[in-house]
């Protein structure tokens, strides 16, 4: 077994378990710490099959906005957040290993040892003579645009129903009608009030 074939069965294998973790997880921390687990080693299953760009886009979108967008999911879902802040400590022993497992990985990317056989001469952009952003493109829009509609679909979908969830209401919670909102005139928030002035007294500046 080449080293490249062990190096993408290593990865796919923490993609595949760190992707069980995030949906098999009661505890939004680890299930958020699985996904951060499972976009580095997808990226690193990019950069192992030389797209560069997508494995550089993967890390610093996704793993540098993924903290962010947990907080978003947890304040629209109005998730006691107070449990979570207490005894932070229990989480090192999880970050700890989700930290060896990502320095492992680029250990085995960009460690010492280099590839033993390179993929410069299956690599359909240097083959096509292009670089491999503009043969991403190319291909993504041409021959998976399909694809790539549907995903974009089902993002929109996905935006939707986090907004209907944030709309949804429950007693005792205090929520906004837009309707309403929309619907307002100037004359039911704006009152204009003329006060008449005193006359001014002699000696009086």
């Amino acid at each position: 077994m080449s080293y490249e074939l062990a190096a993408f069965w290593a990865f796919a294998t923490v993609t595949v378990l760190a992707a069980l973790g995030v949906i098999l997880s009661r505890n939004p921390v680890h299930a958020v710490l699985s996904l951060v687990l499972a976009f580095f080693s997808t990226a690193c299953l990019w950069l192992l099959l030389q797209a560069e760009f997508l494995g550089v886009v993967l890390v610093l979108v996704y793993i540098g906005a993924v903290m962010v967008l947990f907080l978003f999911v947890v304040m629209m879902l109005d998730i006691n957040t107070t449990p979570l802040r207490e005894g932070f400590t229990r989480y090192l022993p999880l970050t700890g290993a989700v930290v060896v497992v990502m320095a492992a990985e680029m250990v085995m990317l960009i460690g010492g040892k280099r590839f033993e056989v390179g993929l410069s001469a299956t690599d359909p952009a240097a083959a096509a003579g292009k670089t491999n952003l503009q043969w991403i493109g190319e291909t993504l829009f041409s021959q998976y645009i399909l694809p790539f509609e549907i995903a974009a679909v089902i993002l929109t979908v996905a935006l939707v129903v986090a907004v209907m969830l944030t709309l949804r209401r429950r007693p005792g919670t205090k929520h906004q009608d837009p309707g309403r909102q929309v619907a307002v005139r100037r004359d039911d928030r704006v009152r204009l009030v003329k006060v008449a002035s005193e006359p001014r007294q002699e000696g009086n500046p």
